[in-house]
């Protein structure tokens, strides 16, 4: 005997259950905090913004620099150098949403301006120096200003 359709129970998978990731911090050294304090003058003239990675490619006869075409929400875009090559692959970075620090005067490298700065994390581990990009969630647009 057939059960109309409309009677048949739909089997529902159970969602797949994402294993969160234990991180030991227990062999990690970070530099001191500075002792020295900065005015909020001084810090409100640096412009942080969210850029978004167009593109990313090594930069010819360099071993460890990056060149970032990025979306700063401006209509223009930003070339950023980042000497970050040793920890990421440039196709891994393209469509992240970084955070760069956009109001440095442009510096030569390798003969191209790079006009401004990726921000990153950077602690030891075990004597090894590690290094993270700041990603941060792509629902924040391009130029959104942090404070």
């Amino acid at each position: 005997m057939d059960i109309p359709k409309s009677e048949k129970k739909e089997e529902i998978a159970a969602p797949a259950v994402k294993k969160e990731e234990v991180i030991d911090f227990s062999k990690v050294e970070v530099e001191p905090l500075f002792a020295d304090y900065v005015d909020f003058e001084t810090f409100a003239k640096s412009d942080f913004r969210a850029v978004k990675v167009k593109a990313c490619e090594a930069v010819k006869k360099s071993k460890k620099l990056l060149k970032f075409t990025l979306d700063d929400g401006s209509g223009e875009d930003r070339v950023i150098l980042s000497g970050i090559h040793d920890t990421y692959e440039p196709e891994e970075l393209v469509g992240k949403t970084l955070i760069a620090i956009t109001n440095l005067p442009p510096r030569k490298m390798m003969g191209i301006d790079s006009c401004g700065m990726i921000i990153s994390a950077i602690h030891h581990e075990e004597g090894v120096e590690k290094l993270h990009c700041l990603m941060v969630d792509d629902h924040i647009p391009a130029g959104a200003k942090l404070y």
